[in-house]
């Protein structure tokens, strides 16, 4: 056996399980066969090694029929990672834990492994600290071996679950035979505990156990938090018990206190190898947890030369540049199905949210967007003014890209992108909120048409959107949004349908489209029809949704009339603005407006850009920030003289592209599911093919368009948000907060931040997400003005404040992908 302690090429740490069959269950109960959870990990040069034995018994109908004493022996194994010492705090916590309440036997003279761990089952149970009142110990003697409940005849006297160390060599495996870790669940037991038995001489007790010195026995009831279960004790006495200097310098103490501060000082040298502290073991590898490297200050001389980020984006994106378009196409992997699955989402996306926001702007602003207010009240020319204002912005963005100011978003961490995310999430949430409160106020709690105008407020900044996040990007054309109060009639108005069954059908088509969207997006998990069937469900479930409520509610309820979307055709769509008919003042007051949206525009731009090239996405053509900042303010130059809705990166919708271009897979670890995407189809094809049919769409105005009734729009405002926020970790570290401990999912920050802190960090960030709520949804258009001054101060407050509240490594932890 190889005396190395942790050889650089060659060494496992490996973990026996043997759960008995149907008859052992009978006998005691479910929890003889509650299995641990465990971590698989590649890649790692020492490792855990689990190894599962099931012995099946045959049925008493079949015993007579096969040999006496035969059964069924069901093997597997699995690799669980060292316990990182540095990162996971629960490897300090379980120590400490079991030096507060030592169970220690030194020198212990029984020579059977049943003796032994009798001895330490009634050391346990003895302490005088026991709280396990109802603690039965042939119960738990029995759940550590195999045989209990089997025939006599039948018995295979194996312990049932193990973890022991291994190494490897060429010449195959070999055991760490001087040390044993056995691990236990069982649900007669409150709470863990942990017992190390040192045995006076070694003992043979067996294969790969015959020179056995020490025992580790580790006890846990079933339902335990992911990081507390009775595997992760084990792992982290097993980490430390793997090194052989540590198990002879164990041999050598002569008391308990001696025993313990062999423990504490291994603990110490494990944490600084971790920590790369030990130049003698800093080039032992031990954990798989990829920690960030710390960030560099941005120094003035990263934003020259101007121009050099831009030319690095175009070198690198430039010579894949054809495969953008050919990949998925051309050659053996073909992908045409999911790109016009992916293409026919992308345009629903894109075209229902553009009617949505339009027929919101069009009814709580009478047609007349804010800088048309603005223009009214100063008497400005509106064309001329949105163009000048539209102008400036690309001009702040061109400068933003030549500078290379794209640099500043890598201090936005992980954390700060998500709340913004979030915040733009609930926006949808609200936006759909109020459009169906609208319908209700207008047929249900009153019998006229007409709407209270007092309770109508500026909700847009440039009146190109009801919120932020929809901003500029996702605005109606001026063909929808105009249509001024005076055009409307008073006897059309009076002419509506006000009826109760207006307002309750709206709620269940708005219900029904959430309802529908999102279980089909969810189908793809499901086991029924075939994979290939199931994708395309989940791919299509926003087309099929919005085209199955919008015929329920057009055809199949025709006398109960919809509130749909107005269209006005008067309106010239191609008219160029009369850029010298705005005074000096004018001008600079559009410089001022056109500043504050190009902070806007290059906030989003670059956030929703950094959310879908993520690490998890797992694209490989690199990323191009400064090179699309520049295209956007060549666009919008264009759109803002012909007066036209603005562009930029959207959210959600462009990180569930990325999604939806993605070939998933499902990984199962310590009982939760998670999505690993394998690789992403970039491709180009898809927005075109969008954008083409989104144009397209111009004639299908106002028919059949109009039939889409705003519920329909309303409830795909909440799948947009509802799927947005999958894997947001912000809001899964908020539903922590409801969840019980033994439900936490073994995450990154889990595993490594105490649970304390990581409750602080989430209340900090909520209260982020309130400020960002207060400004950006304020009625107020003024405060709404300076949002995006709010979104560039949380950089402040993350480097500067939150590490006053909260330790760095802590928030680093937390702000890791994983």
């Amino acid at each position: 056996m190889s005396q190395c302690a942790y050889p650089e090429d060659a060494g496992y740490l490996k973990c026996d399980m043997d759960d008995a069959s149907e008859t052992h269950e009978e006998s005691l109960g479910e929890e003889a066969f509650d299995t641990v959870n465990s971590s698989i990990v590649s890649g790692e040069s020492v490792r855990f090694f689990v190894h599962v034995n099931l012995q099946v018994q045959p049925s008493q109908a079949a015993e007579s029929e096969l040999p006496d004493g035969c059964g069924l022996l069901h093997t597997s194994r699995k690799y669980l990672k060292l316990k990182n010492f540095e990162e996971e705090i629960r490897a300090h916590r379980d120590l400490d834990g079991f030096l507060d309440r030592a169970s220690i036997i030194l020198n212990e003279t029984a020579t059977s492994l049943d003796d032994v761990l009798r001895a330490m089952l009634l050391r346990l149970v003895h302490k005088p600290d026991n709280t396990e009142s109802d603690c039965n110990l042939d119960l738990l003697m029995a759940v550590l071996f195999t045989d209990a409940g089997t025939p006599m005849e039948g018995k295979v006297h194996l312990l049932s679950d193990t973890i022991q160390g291994v190494t490897a060599t060429v010449t195959g495996v070999q055991y760490q035979q001087s040390w044993l870790c056995i691990i236990c669940t069982s649900k007669s037991l409150l709470k863990r505990h942990v017992c190390i038995s040192r045995l006076v001489r070694p003992q043979n007790w067996g294969e790969n156990c015959c020179e056995v010195r020490f025992v580790i026995l580790v006890l846990a009831p079933p339902k335990m938090k992911s990081t507390k279960t009775a595997t992760e004790v084990g792992r982290t006495f097993a980490t430390m018990f793997l090194d052989i200097t540590f198990r002879q310098k164990l041999l050598k103490t002569r008391t308990e206190e001696e025993f313990k501060e062999a423990l504490v000082h291994q603990r110490q040298l494990l944490t600084m190898m971790d920590q790369g502290l030990t130049p003698s073991l800093k080039h032992y590898s031990i954990s798989s947890i990829c920690i960030p490297k710390s960030h560099q200050p941005l120094q003035q001389k990263d934003f020259f030369p101007v121009g050099k980020g831009i030319r690095e984006d175009f070198a690198r994106r430039f010579p894949v540049y054809p495969l953008d378009f050919t990949d998925g196409i051309i050659g053996k992997n073909k992908a045409v199905g999911k790109f016009i699955t992916t293409t026919l989402f992308l345009y629903f996306a894109c075209l229902l949210p553009t009617i949505a926001f339009g027929s919101l702007n069009d009814e709580i602003t009478y047609g007349a967007i804010v800088i048309r207010g603005i223009c009214d009240d100063y008497d400005l020319d509106f064309n001329t003014f949105y163009a000048w204002t539209g102008l400036w912005n690309s001009f702040f963005l061109t400068l933003y890209a030549l500078f290379n100011f794209s640099l500043i978003m890598s201090l936005f961490k992980r954390s700060t992108e998500e709340i913004i995310a979030l915040f733009i999430s609930m926006t949808f949430v609200l936006d759909a909120v109020k459009g169906i409160v609208k319908i209700f106020q207008k047929y249900y709690g009153t019998s006229h048409g007409n709407h209270n105008a007092d309770h109508i407020s500026v909700l847009s900044l440039l009146g190109l959107g009801t919120s932020l996040n929809t901003s500029f990007h996702t605005a109606l054309n001026t063909s929808l949004l105009a249509n001024p109060p005076e055009l409307t009639s008073v006897s059309s108005r009076s002419a509506e349908h006000s009826s109760r069954e207006t307002a309750v059908l709206s709620l269940l088509i708005m219900l029904g489209t959430l309802w529908l969207s999102y279980t089909l997006y969810q189908f793809k998990k499901s086991p029924y029809l075939h994979p290939y069937m199931r994708e395309i469900l989940s791919d299509c479930a926003l087309p099929i949704s919005v085209l199955t409520f919008s015929i329920i509610s057009s055809y199949g309820f025709q006398e109960i009339n919809m509130s749909k979307f107005r269209y006005n055709p008067s309106e010239r769509l191609f008219k160029i603005a009369e850029m010298q008919s705005l005074s000096l003042g004018a001008i600079g007051s559009a410089m001022g407006l056109g500043f504050l949206l190009s902070m806007l525009f290059f906030i989003e731009q670059n956030l929703v850009a950094a959310l879908a090239n993520a690490p998890e996405n797992r694209l490989v053509k690199g990323t191009a920030y400064h090179w699309d900042l520049l295209l956007i303010a060549i666009i919008n130059t264009g759109l803002s003289l012909f007066g036209m809705p603005w562009i930029h990166a959207a959210y959600p919708h462009s990180p569930l592209h990325v999604r939806a271009l993605a070939v998933v897979e499902e990984r199962v670890e310590n009982g939760h599911i998670y999505e690993t995407i394998v690789n992403v189809w970039e491709t180009r094809l898809t927005t075109l093919g969008a954008s083409i049919l989104v144009g397209f769409s111009l004639l299908l105005l106002p028919l059949p368009l109009q039939w889409i009734p705003k519920p329909v729009l309303y409830g795909l405002f909440l799948y947009i948000a509802l799927t947005s926020i999958d894997a947001n970790q912000l809001f899964e570290r908020m539903a922590l907060l409801l969840k019980d401990q033994a439900s936490y999912p073994p995450t990154h920050y889990i595993r490594r931040v105490p649970q304390r802190k990581i409750h602080y960090f989430t209340g900090l960030q909520v209260l982020q997400l309130l400020l960002l709520c207060a400004f950006g949804m304020s009625p107020l258009p003024y405060m709404k003005m300076i949002f995006p001054l709010i979104m560039m101060a949380m950089i402040p407050i993350r480097y500067k404040l939150l590490p006053r509240i909260i330790e760095a490594k802590y928030l680093d932890a937390m702000d890791a992908e994983h």
